[in-house]
């Protein structure tokens, strides 16, 4: 029995320092996915609210020609790689911390065995505070200097005129400018969307959404059907955004920005029983998502990335 919980606490340690966290439910379930025209496959600029940038897309419907430059250079991807070597030493840490344990001299030793099973959890936890501690310094010190704080759209934190920061560039498409208006109807999507999904409306997400997103997101909605779960994401508020790219191209105007929201974020079963997150709690999550809109149109949504 006293094998028994040792493995058990070991196993629940290792699960404390390589999980994410809670499982990602929101609309865009914490995956990468969509188009960004050209840019697709290019890692978007870094911004104040997104440091590292964005994931590389997962799913797309747009073809990759070739290896586009980006993300193998980009501090975010340092920063990947970086984190798989220290998902490997937090394994290798609490792995030789387990074997310890089971062959009887104790987590660190058994320095503090004179505890009995409070000292062995006290033991998991320090293990866990100290490899995160370390998790944190080495991809932090990766971190690219930003100048200067966040902005929040629509509130006058960013100006409204004039090609915005993160354009193109001279080679690529060329940038245009977003005006406050432009981030008001960014925050309005990003709560109208995540009330959509909550509703299983996949009417109001097709208004959203380009085609491609809104299979996307069926796909998503009819797993939790399958499961017999639903998640519910309410009371979003935007805390923080800014623009990472604006430009133009074959007539069609895109932009990315960097967002950072809070929202209670909860999973129910068919009777009404929570299975993830918490109805009380808001939780929150930063990314980068891309708006597109016909010249004159209305803007809707053509990407998520995952802030890394």
């Amino acid at each position: 029995m006293r094998r028994t919980s040792v493995l058990l606490a070991g196993f629940a340690a290792l699960a404390l320092a390589l999980s994410p966290g809670l499982a990602e439910a929101r609309a865009g379930g914490g995956s990468s996915f969509g188009s960004r025209g050209g840019m697709t496959y290019s890692a978007p600029p870094s911004t104040n609210t997104a440091p590292y940038s964005a994931s590389p897309m997962q799913r797309s419907m747009t073809p990759q020609s070739a290896p586009v430059p980006g993300y193998g250079a980009s501090p975010m991807y340092q920063g990947q790689r970086s984190s798989g070597f220290m998902s490997g030493l937090m394994g290798g840490l609490i792995g030789a911390g387990i074997g310890g344990m089971l062959f009887g001299h104790g987590f660190m030793g058994g320095g503090l065995g004179g505890f009995g099973f409070f000292g062995l959890l006290l033991q998991i936890f320090l293990v866990v505070m100290v490899v995160r501690f370390l998790f944190r310094f080495f991809t932090g010190a990766r971190s690219p200097a930003m100048a200067g704080g966040p902005n929040i759209f629509a509130r006058g934190g960013m100006p409204g005129s004039g090609p915005m920061q993160g354009g193109a560039g001279p080679s690529g498409p060329p940038p245009i400018a977003i005006t406050p208006a432009d981030y008001q109807q960014f925050e309005q999507l990003l709560k109208a969307i995540q009330a959509a999904w909550s509703a299983h409306d996949l009417n109001g997400l097709q208004a959203m959404t380009t085609p491609e997103m809104t299979s996307y997101f069926a796909e998503q909605l009819a797993e939790q059907v399958s499961r017999g779960v639903r998640n519910v994401v309410n009371d979003v508020s935007l805390v923080s955004g800014d623009l990472s790219q604006a430009w133009t191209e074959q007539g069609r105007d895109y932009a990315t920005v960097a967002m950072r929201f809070s929202m209670v974020d909860v999973t129910r079963d068919a009777a009404g029983r929570v299975v993830d997150g918490s109805p009380t709690e808001h939780v929150t999550a930063t990314e980068i998502w891309t708006f597109v809109r016909s010249r004159g149109g209305h803007w809707i949504l053509s990407a998520i990335q995952q802030a890394r």
